[in-house]
């Protein structure tokens, strides 16, 4: 995480977005490890973080994709996970798992993240 954390200091958008969605996923380990023992939050706990990393992760792939369409296609599948992780994020708040306050401020960071893959989406595609 040194190069990436240190890649952030560039401001350069892909790196910054490629930074948050890592501390995304810090942030939501984090909030399972605080999930009730029961089997219901397991589930949950597994969905959400294969949801919340595979965003990063897919993000990463694109930096060393061979062609611009494999770089769109990993930033499509990072954009999918991304919305999946709001979905999880919004069942446990909704489940009550855990405080309404501490889901609010990961579902806007997910969004943010969802935003800004988007509007680079339409970019890629020459439809901004």
């Amino acid at each position: 995480m040194s190069n990436l954390k240190s890649q952030n200091h560039n401001s350069n958008i892909k790196s910054d977005i490629r930074y948050r969605s890592y501390k995304l996923s810090l942030d939501a380990i984090k909030l399972v490890e605080k999930f009730p023992n029961k089997r219901i939050a397991w589930i949950i706990t597994d969905q959400l973080l294969r949801s919340v990393t595979s965003v990063g992760a897919n993000l990463i792939e694109a930096k060393s994709a061979s062609s611009k369409k494999d770089f769109t296609k990993y930033y499509e599948i990072a954009l999918k996970s991304s919305n999946e992780s709001k979905y999880w994020l919004c069942l446990a708040r909704d489940a009550k798992m855990t405080e309404k306050e501490k889901v609010a401020i990961l579902l806007s960071e997910a969004e943010e993240i969802s935003k800004i893959i988007a509007a680079s989406l339409l970019k890629l595609k020459g439809r901004k």
